[in-house]
């Protein structure tokens, strides 16, 4: 009676052989690019989180006004 859950080694080689071969497939961005990249996501983050802090500081303005 064989087990569903064990794989053979010859599966998992090949398994192993597959991923190897994706990993050569991947393209990483020139290093240009890459800082481009970055300081956007730095900008928009600290944008974000301005936005979010003003939303918040004005519906904590608002509760203040209706709660007294």
């Amino acid at each position: 009676m064989s087990k569903k859950n064990e794989t053979s080694p010859a599966l998992k080689r090949s398994w192993f052989q597959e991923l190897k071969a994706e990993f050569g497939k991947i393209v990483w961005p020139a290093k240009d690019a890459l800082i481009r990249e970055s300081i956007v996501v730095l900008i928009s983050s600290v944008a974000l989180g301005f936005l979010i802090a003003g939303v918040d500081w004005a519906w904590e303005y608002v509760m203040k006004l209706i709660v007294g």
